[in-house]
């Protein structure tokens, strides 16, 4: 009984650790980048997610946003594709 207690702990230690490790920095070419765009996404549901395509560096790739509560952009995804690409398959 005491491992599988220890077990849950542990999983949920280590799971809220990566919540916060996802916390991805904008990068050039990344919608937010210099701050928060001026205009706001009024029409878009709270939570709604959108893809965002463009390269850095003469790479590819994919960021993946969510509206939050106060209409600001959070980055959840990037990920670096193949050139021409942009279905999301690796």
């Amino acid at each position: 009984m005491k491992k599988i207690v220890l077990f849950a702990g542990l999983i949920v230690a280590f799971s809220s650790w990566s919540a916060h490790a996802q916390n991805l920095d904008p990068i050039p070419g990344s919608i937010t980048y210099k701050g928060q765009p001026r205009t706001k996404l009024t029409k878009s549901p709270i939570g709604s997610t959108f893809p965002h395509y463009f390269t850095y560096r003469g790479d590819d790739y994919a960021e993946t946003y969510r509206i939050r509560p106060d209409r600001s952009l959070e980055i959840i995804s990037r990920y670096r594709t193949d050139r021409f690409n942009f279905s999301g398959n690796r």
